[in-house]
């Protein structure tokens, strides 16, 4: 019910302060487990475009600091977010995602594990997201976000085609080819700004 409300409440924000233009919804299986993975240009990235894709409800791996600010806290635990430690690798963060896929949810991920709404240099991805698909046989929707968040600004949201890796999940694959992989969806994310469902 709250997470209904927030979704709610997020898209009447953006309806009413930004020219939000969606693509590739229906791109997004209704079911069974997904990885979101999106570029990262803002906070607010999260509240942009997971909600327009209720019910179904993504729990995003948020770096833990936002967990300290007593009502942005609240609101992030409430749309299913769960903390991650940036800093090191964090086998519980890693254990809470397994375990949503596993029960078929969905989870989002920003690979590239930092804003970069200020710098526009591309930023090298983490191969998180490859790895936990990799494990649990989860499909990839790529998910690109283009414009930026000044008040009444263009904003842009497109939603790919989901992505299966060739691989079956307990294959041995080396770290390498992992960071190739997440390189290569960064570049999928970044080209679908010229996405058209024409």
């Amino acid at each position: 019910m709250l997470y209904a409300f927030l979704c709610n409440l997020s898209k009447l924000y953006f309806k009413l302060f930004y020219r939000v233009s969606l693509q590739g919804v229906e791109n997004v299986p209704k079911e069974g487990a997904i990885i979101f993975c999106s570029n990262h240009i803002s906070l607010l990235d999260m509240f942009l475009f997971a909600p327009h894709l209720y019910p179904r409800k993504i729990h995003f791996m948020a770096k833990q600091e936002l967990f300290k600010i007593p009502l942005l806290s609240g609101i992030i635990y409430a749309l299913g977010a769960y903390p991650v430690n940036r800093g090191k690798g964090d086998i519980n963060s890693a254990k809470t995602t397994l375990n949503l896929l596993n029960d078929g949810k969905a989870v989002g991920i920003f690979p590239e594990g930092t804003r970069r709404n200020k710098s526009k240099k591309k930023v090298k991805p983490k191969y998180g997201a490859i790895l936990f698909a990799l494990e649990s046989g989860a499909p990839i929707v790529p998910v690109g976000i283009f414009g930026n968040y000044r008040l009444f600004s263009k904003l842009k949201v497109v939603y790919g085609k989901p992505v299966y890796l060739p691989y079956e999940p307990g294959d041995k694959v080396v770290k390498a080819e992992m960071q190739k992989m997440a390189e290569d969806l960064m570049e999928k994310i970044y080209s679908l700004n010229d996405y058209s469902n024409d």
